[in-house]
């Protein structure tokens, strides 16, 4: 899940220095020579700005503003507040902090904190921000290319499920993308996800007015799941199979150069598989 708001970037001196003495080593998961931790450091979080904005700009064609060019990372104003999930190889001495992959985390607290959700800028949100229990919202997720294999998702979704756990999270959401700002070329995609996938009312995001597309493209009957699922980026399939659902309407976003939809997930859905496990590990 990727928000898309990049005003307001982010400078050095607007990130924390942060420590372990902040809690952050709750987290810390070692899987094939990858390791899987929340960012400690000023330097940790603008690693992972480095590899945004590899994804980002330079891979999906993001059209940067002149700072985010000159500094080649992709920062703005939530990154002081999120905590950032990374996977560091130790190995990679040509990558800023070896840092592979990352998702950034803003939970509800933080949010009231900073003001908002980011993903506010697409859907309508207010579910979340009365939901009974923690909410979390997901962003900013990407994997240096030689690392996009199961094995890496796995260790990312381990991490997940131990944060969501540590801070007993309810409900996770956010924005996910599929490539390419046309939503016709794009319909089977969307109408699968809208007749498939639409979340219940309770937990049913709305995309805000004037950036509503909607989903519905290809007629129900016209729809095939397997082909649909076939043209479906990695990511959402992932979700899907954790029990995801999808909000009302997609929002297309022009300087990502994506369709954007969004995303809830339940996180019993999530953990469930690695409750048991964790608790082994704490005993």
């Amino acid at each position: 899940m990727r928000q898309t708001e990049t005003a307001g970037t982010a400078g050095p001196s607007d990130l924390p220095e942060r420590n372990t003495e902040a809690g952050d080593d709750f987290l810390s998961l070692v899987q094939g020579g990858l390791e899987a931790r929340i960012a400690r450091s000023r330097d940790d979080i603008e690693a992972a700005q480095a590899l945004r904005y590899r994804v980002f700009y330079d891979e999906m064609k993001a059209r940067p503003s002149t700072e985010t060019a000159a500094l080649r990372r992709d920062a703005d104003s939530f990154d002081a507040v999120c905590d950032h999930l990374l996977v560091v190889d130790p190995a990679r001495r040509d990558l800023p902090g070896g840092v592979v992959g990352t998702y950034r985390l803003l939970r509800r607290s933080q949010a009231r904190t900073h003001g908002r959700f980011y993903s506010s800028d697409e859907y309508d949100i207010s579910i979340f921000e009365d939901y009974p229990g923690e909410t979390l919202e997901l962003g900013r997720s990407c994997v240096e290319r030689d690392y996009r294999n199961r094995s890496t998702m796995q260790l990312l979704w381990r991490a997940i499920a131990v944060y969501v756990f540590h801070h007993d999270i309810a409900v996770m959401f956010g924005c996910a993308s599929l490539p390419g700002t046309d939503p016709e070329a794009l319909g089977l995609q969307l109408s699968y996800l809208y007749y498939y996938h639409l979340a219940p009312p309770a937990l049913r995001p709305r995309a805000i007015e004037e950036r509503f597309v909607d989903m519905r493209i290809v007629p129900r009957e016209g729809i095939e799941p397997r082909a649909a699922l076939g043209e479906m980026p990695p990511l959402i399939k992932g979700y899907l199979r954790l029990g995801g659902f999808v909000g009302d309407g997609a929002v297309v976003d022009h300087q990502f150069n994506t369709t954007d939809v969004s995303i809830v997930v339940k996180t019993d859905l999530v953990t469930d598989k690695y409750y048991r496990h964790y608790e082994r590990d704490r005993r």
